[in-house]
């Protein structure tokens, strides 16, 4: 059996680049049609994010992740003044003050906390660039490989909770089954009483009514429902066992599932007596473990 993987993880791991800089490489991942990288990273690491993308590629197959890599510098770490940013900053505040006649000093705290008047980035030289690339590939096989785990174990409940849900389908199937014998009896004599009814005080043959009673009770009868509707749980019960790559062709044998559970409720709608009534609760119940099932089936890969 192969490994059935949830698309929803989180893993986490620090390393460091040298002895001034370390960083945290962070992973989440949840549901998604396809595969959906979004990775936040310092603006020099482009030559960087392409390496990870490749990697990511390889190893994961649907999912949107999301991929954060946060630098910390120690005290000691060069800070970088923007002064051409800053001194624009100053001019536009005096004619502004100027502009409209406010009497007011400049906060130069305030100033300095202006996204990019100050930065590290620009301290990161081209072989500290090289040091952080190799630094942090490194340990994303290691990031990876935890994020996986979350999945796995997040899959292996996954699947434990849709196997729970096919058993009461068939649960719901067998017992259908069952009453079904009972529901077509009593249709079909609803149905000659009906007719004879309608007929009364005209020649018509017995045998002539009952043919047309046994018609109109066949086009209600739910057999072939039921017979296909556990063909489906067991080829979803077959693909579980399987494991691998699942969650697109679950998605499609739950929409025949749900299917079935339709037409069995559209046959059987305007049926009456204790077992009509309790098969239409039946298949309300399906409908509702379906869509059930359905919620779980879409976090899985």
């Amino acid at each position: 059996m192969s490994v059935v993987y949830s698309m929803t993880g989180f893993a986490s791991l620090r390393g460091s680049a040298g002895e001034g800089l370390a960083f945290t490489l962070t992973m989440k991942s949840v549901n998604h049609r396809f595969l959906d990288l979004n990775l936040r990273l310092p603006s020099y690491c482009d030559g960087l994010e392409m390496q990870m993308r490749k990697l990511l590629k390889e190893r994961l197959r649907r999912g949107h992740v999301d991929v954060t890599l946060q630098l910390e510098r120690r005290a000691s770490a060069a800070i970088q003044l923007n002064a051409d940013l800053l001194n624009a900053y100053v001019k536009a505040f005096r004619e502004a003050a100027a502009v409209h006649g406010v009497d007011s000093e400049l906060d130069l705290n305030a100033m300095l906390r202006i996204p990019g008047v100050m930065s590290v980035e620009a301290s990161v030289g081209t072989e500290d660039s090289r040091e952080l690339d190799a630094a942090v590939m490194e340990q994303m096989p290691l990031v990876v490989e935890k994020l996986n785990e979350v999945r796995e174990q997040e899959g292996q409940s996954l699947v434990a909770e849709l196997r729970a849900s096919m058993l009461r389908l068939r649960a719901f199937a067998g017992e259908m089954a069952g009453l079904r014998n009972g529901v077509r009896e009593t249709q079909f004599e609803r149905l000659r009483v009906r007719l004879a009814e309608l007929t009364q005080g005209f020649p018509l043959s017995e045998e002539r009514v009952l043919t047309e009673a046994a018609v109109l009770a066949e086009k209600s009868d739910i057999e072939e429902e039921i017979v296909r509707l556990r063909t489906h749980v067991d080829r979803f019960v077959v693909l579980l066992d399987e494991g691998g790559e699942l969650g697109k062709r679950l998605d499609f044998l739950l929409q025949e599932l749900s299917r079935e559970a339709n037409t069995m409720l559209s046959k059987t709608s305007g049926a009456t007596g204790e077992n009509s009534l309790r098969i239409t609760e039946l298949g309300l119940e399906m409908k509702a473990e379906i869509e059930k099932a359905r919620e779980q089936v879409q976090n899985i890969e």
